[in-house]
């Protein structure tokens, strides 16, 4: 099965690098896990940048920083029961596919999504990364 095409709102299996982890001298992700696409764009030398913010169980200190995945929206993707947020305040950017797109199981090697997020919520996370970024609080960790 190919490549997804990078969209934004697609969920992505992804080995996400987090800020407090690069500035403990981690360079990789410790762990693989569903991120969104935000944005994908053509940069100058005709490579694809894909920027992904994160989906992590671990609830937000401020609920600000991240928007609570409904349970009905996990299901469809086929995500697991628990309860997940899509965190706003920092994302990885790197150049597609990258080296850190991951299938999203075993024993699904050749499948890197799970799907797309809703209109709705892919729109609350749009609003809640553009807030950061105006107060100068998003956090953009380049991966390659």
């Amino acid at each position: 099965m190919p490549l997804p095409t990078p969209a934004p709102g697609l969920v992505i299996s992804y080995a996400y690098l987090w800020k407090r982890e690069r500035r403990a001298g981690v360079g990789e992700g410790r762990k693989d896990r569903p991120c969104a696409i935000v944005l994908a764009v053509a940069d100058a030398d005709g490579d694809r940048l894909v920027y992904v913010a994160p989906i992590t169980h671990t609830p937000p200190d401020d609920p600000a920083n991240a928007i609570e995945l409904p349970a009905k929206v996990k299901q469809r993707l086929g995500l697991d029961a628990e309860r997940s947020w899509i965190v706003t305040d920092e994302l990885n950017k790197f150049v597609w596919p990258g080296f850190d797109l991951r299938p999203v199981s075993r024993s699904k090697p050749d499948v890197f999504a799970w799907g797309f997020l809703p209109t709705e919520l892919f729109e609350a996370l749009k609003r809640g990364i553009a807030a950061h970024q105006k107060a100068r609080r998003l956090h953009v960790l380049a991966r390659d």
